[in-house]
């Protein structure tokens, strides 16, 4: 959901397949690209992020010899929207700035990615991966250009399903009961501004407790201070109300992963249980490949060799 990568420094594999092994998925920087060939990773950011968070593991995969397009979803990243209030530290007023991130919803997304998967899949396979949020748009891209993607991959990312349809719907899902939700750190009214707003910038002790244990518990102080920098103030409460079940004759055809985080505390582990098995029971004939990060936490490996080769591994 929120920004960065961070903590465990392995993973194995639970779920099988033709994806690999747990020896395989836990190679260091060897060079391997781990599939047969080269191919195109069209990775997808969560929420208050930018294509900027994937930069540490699409290093690892460029070296491995493949290509990778890090997505700024709109109004993110190089096009993020800065609250003029954010930038003097008033909290007063940016609790009523108003915020262009409000009119975006999952169809915008879905939009930008589609043509990025589009442009990519001109030059060979392309593997689609989404974190945190971004699984809702992997979902909704999968149903539009199914005959474009190799592979779908979910890490630590809501798989929405027909009984947890949108993200704000796996949010409230009894699973996700002890995750840490920011409604102490939500600057103004959501429903009011159209967005969930943060202040990445706050001094505030309680806030900065709550802000590490969401994203990355554990961290070296000097790295979660770099991760916060990075997060961006708004997020569409629109996108997460958005509808992203993928269907079984498009989604459910594709081969799927789930990189499980065991120490997550914005999307709870056992709300990625969850929606690993309904996704399977919808389709049995294709169950997701799970590859177990057992102590990472919402942002993931501090290390990317280990996501970057668990990723490398569902190339062609």
């Amino acid at each position: 959901m929120l920004l960065g990568l961070g903590l465990a420094a392995g993973g194995t594999v639970l779920g099988v397949g033709t994806g690999g092994t747990a020896s395989a998925a836990a190679t260091g920087r060897d060079g391997s690209r781990g599939g047969r060939g080269p191919c195109t990773y069209v990775l997808v950011h969560g929420t208050h992020s930018a294509g900027a968070y994937w930069l540490p593991v699409a290093q690892e995969l460029t070296l491995r010899g493949h290509r990778v397009v890090a997505v700024d979803l709109p109004l993110h990243g190089s096009q993020a929207f800065v609250p003029e209030s954010y930038q003097r530290q008033d909290l007063a007023a940016m609790a009523t700035e108003p915020s262009p991130v409000a009119a975006l919803s999952l169809d915008d997304y879905e939009k930008r990615v589609t043509r990025m998967v589009r442009r990519a899949a001109a030059h060979g396979p392309v593997v689609l991966v989404g974190h945190s949020l971004g699984g809702a748009t992997v979902s909704r891209v999968s149903n539009a250009v199914p005959e474009l993607l190799h592979h779908i991959c979910y890490m630590a990312a809501f798989c929405p399903s027909p009984a947890l349809p949108t993200p704000d719907a796996c949010t409230a899902a009894p699973e996700n009961e002890n995750a840490l939700i920011p409604f102490d750190q939500i600057i103004g009214d959501p429903e009011q501004l159209g967005v969930m707003r943060l202040n990445p910038r706050t001094g505030d002790a309680g806030d900065l407790k709550a802000l590490r244990e969401m994203m990355c518990a554990g961290y070296p102080d000097d790295v979660f201070r770099q991760r916060l920098g990075s997060m961006q103030t708004d997020e569409s409460t629109t996108a997460y109300a958005g509808r992203a079940v993928g269907r079984a004759d498009t989604w459910g055809r594709l081969p799927r992963t789930y990189l499980r985080f065991g120490k997550d505390r914005t999307i709870a582990t056992k709300l990625q249980d969850r929606m690993i098995a309904e996704a399977d029971a919808r389709t049995p004939h294709n169950p997701f490949r799970v590859h177990d990060f057992p102590t990472a936490p919402h942002i993931g490996p501090l290390d990317p060799a280990p996501v970057a080769s668990a990723l490398a591994m569902l190339a062609p």
